[in-house]
């Protein structure tokens, strides 16, 4: 049983280490503006809610006037969440399963001449705990938090709270260009149903 454990323990780590360092370094250039001809730009901004949607994104903010999409921020998906899909890449993969990751959303809808442009962005935060640190010896049982079997509940002190920060990553062009590409497609599919 023991070497079963040590076994999977190592198999375990061989495919964690290795995605740690996956994209470090890497960037990825922004998604071009999506460009569209012969569509309407409230046809666009149907097809752009519909794809956030369904990615599990939350409309904060839907201004049909101004050509403005946003979301809330969502947290990144896990590895066992495998329905969903704002992970893009292996290094984005593995940051959403070791740091507390949100992502936020904003599309900008506008329409010159008959073509309609889309442009994305997304904002990319982590979360930022300050540690829980022992004052004395009778204090240090505090340094973890209690827990049970099956469920485990993260206790926070005041001074933890008040330290408690999003700290801003940058844009994650990666996810940026699949929103782009599947409002490409929901866009084509629409038109394709309207013509038969």
């Amino acid at each position: 049983m023991d070497t079963l454990k040590c076994v999977c323990t190592l198999l375990a780590a061989a495919l964690v280490l290795p995605l740690g360092c996956a994209g470090q370094g890497q960037a990825y250039p922004p998604a071009g503006p999506l460009r569209l001809d012969d569509v309407s730009r409230t046809e666009t901004m149907r097809a752009a809610e519909d794809t956030l949607s369904k990615m599990h994104f939350v409309i904060e903010k839907l201004d049909a006037e101004q050509g403005v999409i946003r979301t809330e921020p969502l947290r990144g998906a896990q590895f066992f969440e495998f329905w969903r899909s704002d992970n893009v890449g292996l290094s984005n993969t593995a940051e959403a399963n070791l740091h507390t990751i949100r992502r936020a959303v904003e599309l900008r809808i506008t329409e010159e001449q008959g073509k309609v442009s889309v442009d994305c962005s997304v904002q990319v935060q982590r979360l930022s705990l300050p540690e829980n640190e022992a004052a004395s010896i009778s204090q240090a049982y505090q340094m973890h938090s209690a827990s049970v079997p099956g469920v485990q509940r993260l206790q926070l002190s005041p001074r933890q709270r008040q330290g408690m920060a999003w700290i801003d990553l940058g844009q994650d062009n990666q996810l940026a260009a699949k929103i782009l590409d599947v409002i490409a497609q929901r866009v084509k599919q629409s038109e394709t149903g309207r013509r038969t």
